[in-house]
């Protein structure tokens, strides 16, 4: 999107969008005031500016290089993320991906365009078309999208914020705050709010993570825990925490669900300068950039769907924080339940894995791919021959012959992986769902899916799973998420009354409690269980032989 005046196509759509002050679109483009040269998030409260003054922007990059200011009043750098860089596959929101994990600061542009497969002059040239800004205009607004959450969030010092955020000098940190907010960085912390959150530990970062409404965190916490690696990941029904490898060391982040009813990251890391790439990874793990009633209101059009989407609003797809574990997680989840794979995930990150201490108390990181590609045999457990393509992948990723990133072309990416022994197409697609937040992925091959649409009332069969869910494209990643919602086996996952709700889906009827004779075992009430623990979730493989090695 382009710099739209009046006679631009989609002006008039914007401009309702901001007579309305609609904040689910906070994120998605930024409105400048010519008259007052600031620009806002489309739901700011104040009085709506005269068509004939209004330019709309797809970025506050470009608003900043166009010499518009942030708004004071409605802090347009705190909205979410926007969606579109997820929905999409082009380059240009590849590299939004990439700029947003930090790859400009760490490598330059030429390191971005590498990344991409273009030359730097190029990709210049087509973020310039579309968003009327370069690489590096982009990774400047990042660098102070960061240091405003770190300023108004913590009590870090400035000289820590600037480095936290990415600037290379305070003085460069000062200008760049100056001109975006048109104040100093002390003026902008002591216009924080009050409620910012209760002050953080000495050497940890306590920040609100903006999320568009509603959110289903039941289910994104039920998840994570589920998948939970023993010793390298910990959950609960309000929390998610876990170590990881970032550029500059280790890190260990905690997202919870506040009493406030918000998202917030607890963090700490052995390098500052990797802050903004966690928070860019954490929000893709929890896909707090998604659009959710977008994708609701396009779900809820198929009569079939539209109880199990009533029963469960804001669903979401997670990412994954590390690519390549992502891809042995998966190749390791082969033919084996969830509990299962748990395990041996465990098992791998106990024998091979680094034990840190970053946190408040020591975890371990998940091994890397020279570890697993060197020892993994010695730790691994199964059939041969996929116990050797783990290992085959894990050198491949090793090396570099075989890399993975949010900034993957998909189809490129799918036939790279489908290339390797081992993997096969569930495997492929559920990494291009997790790495790339990919929207549009359906996994026919995926048994708790199936058995989810069937607890639905849908089609099971492989063909017939297939057929029935094409009309729901572009969102079939997020139609997944409810097939997997409904299985018997996941249904653990939420609480008691939402489980009551997701059996009243499938039956057809309000409520589902009281049973009539001659209902279907697959349709009734299930008491809630511990798929965590519980023996129910071995019935039901990730996969099926599609991916037998």
């Amino acid at each position: 999107m382009t710099p739209t005046a009046v006679d631009a196509p989609g002006f008039s759509e914007r401009y309702r969008v901001i007579q309305s002050r609609d904040r689910r679109f906070d994120g998605q483009f930024v409105t400048a005031v010519r008259s007052t040269g600031i620009y806002c998030r489309p739901s700011c409260p104040a009085r709506t500016p005269k068509e004939e003054n209004v330019t709309f922007y797809a970025t506050s990059a470009a608003a900043h290089e166009a010499g518009y200011r942030a708004c004071k009043r409605c802090l347009p750098e705190a909205a979410p993320g926007s969606p579109q860089w997820d929905v999409r596959g082009d380059v240009v929101a590849r590299a939004m991906r990439l700029i947003a994990d930090g790859v400009v600061d760490r490598e330059g542009v030429p390191g971005l365009s590498r990344r991409l497969g273009y030359s730097a002059r190029h990709l210049t040239r087509l973020l310039v078309a579309e968003l009327g800004v370069g690489p590096l205009a982009l990774a400047r607004a990042h660098r102070a999208h960061t240091a405003r959450a770190l300023l108004v969030g913590t009590d870090l010092s400035s000289a820590d914020v600037a480095f936290s955020a990415g600037f290379h000098s305070i003085r460069q940190f000062t200008e760049t705050i100056g001109e975006v907010f048109g104040m100093p960085p002390r003026e902008l912390r002591a216009r924080r709010s009050r409620a910012a959150g209760a002050p953080a530990s000495a050497g940890e970062i306590d920040l609100a993570l903006p999320v568009r409404g509603p959110v289903d965190t039941v289910g994104l916490f039920g998840w994570m825990r589920a998948h939970a690696i023993p010793g390298v990941e910990v959950g609960d029904d309000r929390s998610f925490a876990r170590v990881v490898s970032l550029p500059g060391g280790a890190a260990w982040f905690e997202v919870r669900l506040a009493d406030d009813g918000r998202l917030r990251l607890r963090a700490r890391l052995a390098a500052l300068a990797d802050l903004g790439t966690l928070i860019a990874r954490v929000r893709r793990l929890f896909d707090l950039d998604a659009d959710p009633l977008a994708i609701d209101e396009a779900l809820a059009r198929h009569p079939e769907l539209a109880p199990a989407v009533a029963a469960i609003p804001g669903v979401r797809v997670p990412g994954a924080i590390d690519a390549g574990e992502m891809l042995l997680r998966a190749m390791i989840g082969q033919q084996i339940s969830v509990a299962s794979a748990r395990t041996m995930q465990g098992r791998l990150a106990a024998q091979l894995g680094e034990t840190v201490g970053v946190g408040p108390q020591p975890m371990t990181l998940f091994p890397g791919p020279a570890v697993i590609a060197e020892r993994g045999l010695e730790v691994l457990r199964g059939p041969a021959a996929r116990m050797r393509a783990i290992v085959e992948a894990a050198a491949a990723l090793a090396e570099g012959s075989l890399e993975l990133g949010p900034g993957d072309d998909g189809p490129e990416q799918r036939a790279r992986l489908l290339s390797i022994r081992g993997i096969g197409p569930w495997t492929a697609d559920y990494v291009r769902m997790r790495v790339l937040g990919d929207p549009d992925v359906l996994l026919p091959g995926d048994v708790a899916a199936r058995a989810g649409a069937a607890a639905l009332g849908l089609p099971s069969d492989p063909a017939g799973f297939t057929a029935w869910s094409q009309k729901l494209a572009p969102w079939r990643s997020y139609a997944m998420a409810h097939y997997w919602y409904a299985a018997p086996v996941t249904q653990a996952w939420r609480s008691p009354a939402e489980t009551a709700a997701a059996a009243s889906v499938a039956s057809g009827r309000p409520d589902a409690s009281s049973e009539r004779p001659g209902t279907p075992a697959s349709r009734r009430r299930r008491a809630p269980i511990d798929v965590v623990s519980s023996d129910v979730s071995a019935e039901l493989p990730e996969s099926e032989s599609e991916d037998r090695s």
